[in-house]
């Protein structure tokens, strides 16, 4: 404030408007624009005008936006609150404008004090003593007010006043009421001047009986507006219905041409709290009906029973700027917006405040009635926490952008049996990213675009019987018996480009996995926040790369990561909230490598099938520690697939093969079936097939590969010793048949090693045509399993 001296001057100046001049001037100080209050007549105005000379000392000037008609009468007062704004410090240091501000404010509030009571009734300093008390209020009550013949205050009841006079309704009970009485009970716009015939500006006049009274009834009529009609704290304002109109423009509401938009005004604002705005027509206006809280907490406001035509917007609510103010609570119903140029209805902040929050629309409706839109039916920009709309309706021409739409800081909001219908492509309901846990109840969409459209994707919200082609998006939900006739999932594809990282979604129940530009980790979140969460991993390339499903923080479903390494492996896993369980795996159709090179192979175990080739010599199959990471749990099958006399032996890197032995695969279709518990290798399934014969006549030493499983032996050209191996891990398990097959007296002898021993402890003759035995080796020693 500044801190130059106030001058002795009233704080209000007063002016007959002449209909020509639209500049009046003051000579008082005024510094800040809220200590500024103007009249026309006896009705408040807050807009349409500037304020000149804020924190002149010598005074300002107020121009108005138009003269105002002649006759009215033009008040200019400051008024200031009557507060104290400073505290000076226990002895600290005395700022002269410190002290001069407030003496200039106190100046101020003393002027303010001065000038009300030169407004009061007041006895004249020459007059003698008397009474300045009323009467008790109980005495007053419905009385006049008069003077005895001392001139103290006396109460005069009104039946013996010379108009007093009494009136009864008709009907039974009705009692009799002094007519004085009985006109208190309804005060009209028209009581304070208004016309209502659609070209007398009524402005003034409902200002006027707003200020005097807290409810005013518009009769019916056109009462044409200039500027804002503004509700108080606990005021109402209501008509007949569609019969009593505020015409805010100067042009009549035209029912066949398509409306413009001049007024630059608000029709009606409710600035506070526990007002009512009831049964009336509303034409113009940049916005029907604005509630915000310029003056106090909006709340526990009630619109009802109106038509709203040619608005920019029709009902907005505001948050405004005060978090202390704010916009809740309010309930609009049984409402008609009708031909709106932005938006039906519109929640928003335009300032620092709350969102508007907890506001009830029942029945309101928003027509288009082919008037172009740019806007949408219904636009929540900005609400949360339980905002309700309920038997709502928008039916838009096709340039608008939703029937309902919500913003990106909406948060909780209720639509309940919505109604959207348009002749174009926009959406019923438009989701914006950043809105969340909106409710969709019971949603009908006639309209060219999708029912919902959520344009993040994120599925933040419910809805039930609403959308299409889905018609019911729950979260979390529990059921105690629910029969399922038709049962769909929703499935992810993730393809990334070099493979990598993939974080499950916990959204889709389904995943499809490429590795096929790299191996993929497809990793599950902690268990324990995924509680009850069921999820299937698919592998969907033909690639050698795997897909690897990890836990984060974790071990991994069973304890373990899972490798999908073939085409279409998957694995079905679920969340107990300790750890993730695998409920089902499959890895089918199996992959297969061939392997046709000699020596060793190490099988990688990303294989159901391994098909090796002993064409170029032996081949060692060597399997990986059973304990290995990508060896528990997985079952491989080993098959040799030439006709060649190459060896293909299964071992394992603890230094024995599968069952504690190595396992030779020494003819075409010799195959071994193999899995692995983690602490060693067992053979599921083994196979010689079919059965091999190897047929020798030559005299002298024979000693048979153990490759065929019956030799027929001749001694016909001489004595034949058929000499097996010694017996040793490697042809442990080895069974074959020795049979002589000539009518010769040579013998045929088998013996083992170095031709010392043989079954049975020693070298064994067969000397008779037919005669035949079938051995085994345990690995220590040959033994004779049978005779002929």
């Amino acid at each position: 404030m500044p801190t130059a001296p106030i001058p002795a001057a009233s704080p209000v100046a007063q002016f007959v408007a002449d209909g020509l001049v639209s500049r009046f001037t003051f000579t008082f100080p005024i510094y800040a624009p809220s200590d500024l209050s103007l009249y026309l007549d006896a009705a408040p105005w807050t807009s349409g005008y500037t304020l000149e000379g804020l924190g002149d000392p010598a005074g300002g000037a107020v121009q108005m936006d138009a003269a105002p008609p002649a006759g009215t009468l033009v008040t200019i007062e400051r008024r200031v609150v009557l507060d104290r704004q400073t505290d000076f410090l226990e002895s600290g240091p005395l700022a002269a404008r410190s002290l001069n501000e407030q003496l200039n404010r106190l100046t101020s509030m003393v002027q303010q004090l001065a000038a009300d009571q030169a407004r009061m009734l007041r006895a004249a300093p020459t007059d003698l003593p008397a009474s300045s008390l009323l009467p008790d209020r109980a005495v007053r009550a419905g009385a006049a007010l008069g003077f005895d013949a001392s001139g103290n205050p006396m109460a005069l009841p009104l039946e013996s006043l010379p108009t007093a006079g009494t009136i009864a309704a008709h009907g039974a009970g009705a009692v009799t009421r002094a007519v004085a009485d009985k006109l208190r009970d309804v005060v009209t716009a028209k009581d304070f001047g208004a016309v209502g015939d659609g070209v007398s500006d009524d402005t003034a006049a409902i200002l006027s009986a707003l200020a005097a009274h807290r409810s005013v009834f518009l009769p019916a009529g056109t009462y044409r507006t200039s500027a804002p009609i503004v509700l108080g704290y606990g005021q109402t304002l209501y008509g007949e219905g569609e019969g009593s109109v505020i015409q805010a423009r100067a042009a009549a509401y035209d029912p066949v041409n398509l409306p413009t938009y001049p007024s630059g005004f608000n029709a009606v604002e409710m600035v506070d709290g526990y007002a009512a705005l009831r049964d009336l027509r509303i034409v113009g206006g940049a916005t029907g009906v604005k509630l915000y809280g310029r003056d106090g907490p909006c709340v526990k406001n009630v619109v009802e029973n109106l038509s709203i035509w040619d608005s920019i917007n029709g009902i907005v609510l505001d948050g405004y700027h005060d978090t202390n103010r704010p916009c809740y609570w309010n309930h609009v119903a049984r409402v008609l917006i009708a031909r709106p140029q932005a938006h039906g209805v519109l929640l928003t902040v335009e300032g620092d405040g709350d969102t508007p929050n907890a506001n009830k629309f029942q029945d309101v409706r928003v027509y288009s009635l082919s008037a172009p839109i740019s806007g949408c039916g219904f636009f929540i920009s900005a609400g949360r926490f339980n905002n309700s709309f309920t038997d709502c309706e928008a039916n838009l021409h096709p340039g608008g952008q939703a029937c309902l739409r919500l913003g990106a800081a909406t948060d909780q909001n209720l639509i309940v049996n919505f109604y959207a219908e348009s002749l174009g492509a926009l959406p019923g309901i438009r989701i914006d990213n950043g809105s969340q846990n909106t409710s969709i109840v019971n949603l009908f969409s006639a309209t060219g675009g999708q029912p919902i459209w959520d344009t993040s994707s994120n599925r933040a919200y419910t809805a039930i019987n609403a959308g299409y082609p889905l018609r019911n998006l729950l979260k979390e939900t529990h059921v105690t018996d629910l029969r399922v006739e038709g049962f769909s999932v929703d499935t992810n594809y993730v393809e990334p480009a070099s493979g990598g990282l993939v974080n499950a979604d916990l959204t889709s129940i389904t995943h499809l996995v490429s590795a096929f530009g790299g191996g993929v980790e497809f990793r599950l979140p902690k268990a324990d926040t995924a509680n009850g969460r069921i999820l299937t991993i698919k592998k969907t390339d033909s690639s050698a790369n795997p897909v690897t499903v990890t836990e984060l923080g974790g071990p991994g479903p069973d304890g373990r990561p899972v490798i999908l390494s073939s085409r279409y492996d998957h694995v079905s896993v679920v969340s107990n909230g300790a750890g993730w369980w695998v409920t089902a795996r499959t890895g089918q159709p199996g992959n297969a490598e061939f392997r046709d090179t000699a020596g060793l192979f190490e099988p990688d175990l990303m294989k159901d099938l391994y098909l090796v080739s002993g064409g170029a010599g032996a081949v060692e199959v060597r399997l990986p520690n059973p304990s290995a990471t990508q060896a528990v749990g997985r079952r491989i099958t080993i098959k040799k697939s030439d006709t060649s006399d190459g060896m293909v032996s299964v071992t394992a890197a603890t230094g024995t093969g599968p069952d504690g032995r190595v396992w030779k695969l020494a003819r075409q279709f010799e195959q071994v079936t193999v899995f692995s518990n983690g602490a060693a290798w067992w053979v599921t399934s083994a196979s010689r097939m079919p059965a091999t014969v190897h047929f020798h006549e030559a005299a002298g030493l024979f000693q048979p590969d153990l490759g065929a499983e019956h030799y027929l032996v001749s001694a016909f050209a001489g004595v034949v010793e058929l000499r097996l191996p010694a017996p040793d891990a490697a042809n442990s398990g080895t069974r074959l048949t020795v049979k002589k097959t000539d009518p010769s007296t040579n013998i045929v002898n088998v013996t083992s090693g170095d031709g010392s021993g043989g079954p049975d402890g020693g070298p064994k003759a067969l000397t008779a045509q037919f005669d035949g035995m079938t051995l085994l080796s345990n690995g220590a020693a040959w033994h004779i399993l049978g005779r002929t």
